[in-house]
């Protein structure tokens, strides 16, 4: 009788070479797609500019921004600017990561602690952060605990409701059975809830990489001196508008390298379970 581990794989179907086929297509489509139109608004921003059609003094151009960056590279002033709001970022996202999902935790386990802090929850998850910058820097001072701050208040709170309600929305049925087989409440949270909230946190951490980093910069333009922050509300007060949107657009980089690396271990996460 043949072993059925040393038979052949079973051939790809021809429908399924051709959804493969079509499924690559798409997306080299919408990757050309995507190209095609950032270098379509970079090319009618530059001819704009040499035109003047537009004052490149206040909207810059891509050439100028090219220069600037350059000019950036050669006084490695990009290394320093850039590697403190990195830092700043990550330890922030840590800190949201860790203290929202132990809070969640924590409201699932006590209902009645969950009855309580829900409203003040929603209270400070609306009031905006900004406001809470100035007593950040009469409390902390300027420097990097503040800004680190700033950026945790920015995510940590919407973060927490988010986590909780996803957590009560988990399969009660499944809950049930943990109790019948004779569990508590902490063998649900360890054996139900987390690990099918896994997607939820994931996708919630993708909202708050992007959170975390408004919150960096919005304690850069009030206490640093130095980072991205600090060089657009320097830029902007010197009317240097290529240092102003060459920051933005690092920004912009930073931002979409964090993203596509928790997307990728969401993907990963998905394919292997």
């Amino acid at each position: 009788m043949a072993n059925p581990y040393t038979e052949a794989a079973t051939p790809v179907s021809v429908r399924q070479e051709e959804f493969l086929r079509a499924h690559h297509r798409h997306h080299h489509m919408v990757t050309f797609g995507r190209f095609f139109l950032f270098f379509l608004f970079l090319g009618l921003w530059e001819l704009a500019a040499r035109l003047s059609w537009i004052d490149s003094f206040f909207f810059s151009s891509p050439s100028g921004i090219l220069l600037y960056l350059g000019q950036m590279f050669a006084d490695h002033s990009i290394y320093s600017h850039t590697g403190i709001t990195l830092l700043e970022t990550i330890v922030s996202f840590l800190l949201v990561t860790v203290l929202s999902l132990l809070s969640a935790m924590l409201l699932w386990y006590w209902g009645s602690l969950s009855e309580v802090l829900e409203p003040y929850l929603v209270v400070l998850n609306s009031l905006p952060k900004s406001a809470l910058a100035p007593l950040l820097i009469v409390w902390l001072g300027t420097g990097t605990d503040t800004i680190i701050v700033a950026g945790i208040s920015v995510a940590v709170f919407g973060s927490i409701i988010s986590l909780y309600t996803g957590f009560c929305q988990t399969d009660a049925e499944m809950c049930k059975l943990i109790y019948t087989l004779g569990g508590n409440r902490k063998d649900a949270l360890c054996k139900v809830i987390l690990p099918s909230s896994i997607p939820l946190i994931l996708s919630n951490m993708k909202v708050n990489i992007g959170l975390s980093l408004v919150g960096v910069i919005i304690g850069e333009f009030l206490a640093a001196r130095r980072g991205l922050g600090y060089l657009i509300i320097y830029g902007s007060q010197v009317f240097q508008l290529n240092m102003v949107i060459t920051s933005i657009i690092i920004l912009c980089l930073i931002a979409m390298a964090f993203y596509q690396i928790i997307q990728k271990t969401e993907h990963y996460y998905r394919k292997k379970y």
